[in-house]
């Protein structure tokens, strides 16, 4: 029966080489472990494979068998994990705010629908705006003003400490992280930015999009670097501007209606574990494999 197995989600990460799927497949067999589904991609130079196993008859002890693998990844230079099924644990997630409401609320919305599928342990932010909406909905909200920006983000490292997150989300968060803070949580920090990355980073970009006279503009989830506005994309989505009968400001609202929603899914994708990180860019693992 398939509540007697004892699944597990083997995760193979690293530039392609051959003979990947064979070693690995061998090393399984020789500790009797049954491959039930296998899924394999290779993406510019990146080879990418998630196995689904079953270890009900696994010849050797657990430890082993996932130290074992894990050499095998030391030796072809490739990442291996490993996640069982009965110690899958939801994601802790704690979100930045300033004072725009419309990101918060979809990403609070899509919560209590159930399609994130992480724990929201915190909201964080340099004004007190936002508390009733984060509270509302029972999510613990702290503020600290951040007219002196040092002691700020002293404020948000302390929280986040408390708050062990396994990701942040800066949801319309109109502050610039610092080098020190990206450093904590590399490829951890998801940003919405409003426009068409590379097109018009940094502040004021509906109005750059709106001056320039472009007649497609959109918003861009991204991983946050130290460099602004220049981190791995996530997603991308767009609308349409009429030039010479939009005004800035149904430019802004067309845009703030699309925000909260490529933001929400660019979250989903990360609790998901859909993504593969690289330096540059992001990638989408092939299909999923639920245990």
């Amino acid at each position: 029966m398939a509540s007697s197995r004892n699944l597990a989600i083997v995760s193979v990460v690293g530039r392609d080489q051959k003979g990947v799927v064979a070693r690995v497949s061998t090393y399984l067999a020789g500790c009797s472990i049954n491959i039930e589904d296998i899924e394999q991609r290779v993406m510019e130079g990146l080879f990418i494979m998630t196995m689904r196993v079953d270890l009900t008859e696994l010849a050797t002890s657990l430890d082993e068998m996932i130290l074992g693998l894990k050499r095998i990844g030391d030796e072809m230079h490739m990442e291996v994990s490993v996640r069982l099924h009965s110690a899958r644990e939801r994601k802790r997630v704690v979100l930045l705010v300033t004072k725009e409401p419309h990101c918060l609320e979809t990403l609070l919305a899509d919560h209590d629908a159930g399609v994130v599928n992480g724990d929201l342990v915190a909201v964080l932010s340099n004004h007190e705006v936002l508390r009733p909406l984060a509270e509302g909905h029972g999510i613990p909200f702290h503020w600290h003003s951040s007219a002196d920006k040092a002691t700020h983000e002293d404020f948000l490292l302390a929280r986040l400490a408390d708050a062990r997150p396994d990701l942040i989300v800066l949801a319309r968060y109109m502050q610039v992280l610092s080098p020190r803070m990206v450093q904590r949580y590399p490829h951890r920090i998801i940003n919405i930015h409003p426009s068409l990355l590379p097109y018009h980073p940094g502040a004021n970009a509906y109005k750059q999009a709106f001056e320039a006279g472009v007649r497609v503009s959109g918003c861009t989830a991204h991983f946050v670097t130290e460099q602004l506005d220049q981190g791995p994309v996530i997603l991308q989505d767009v609308f349409h501007i009429r030039v010479g009968e939009d005004t800035l400001d149904e430019v802004k609202e067309r845009g703030k209606a699309l925000e909260g929603k490529v933001l929400s899914q660019a979250v989903q994708l990360f609790l998901n574990e859909q993504l593969v990180v690289t330096d540059t860019k992001v990638l989408f693992r092939p299909g999923r494999l639920p245990a």
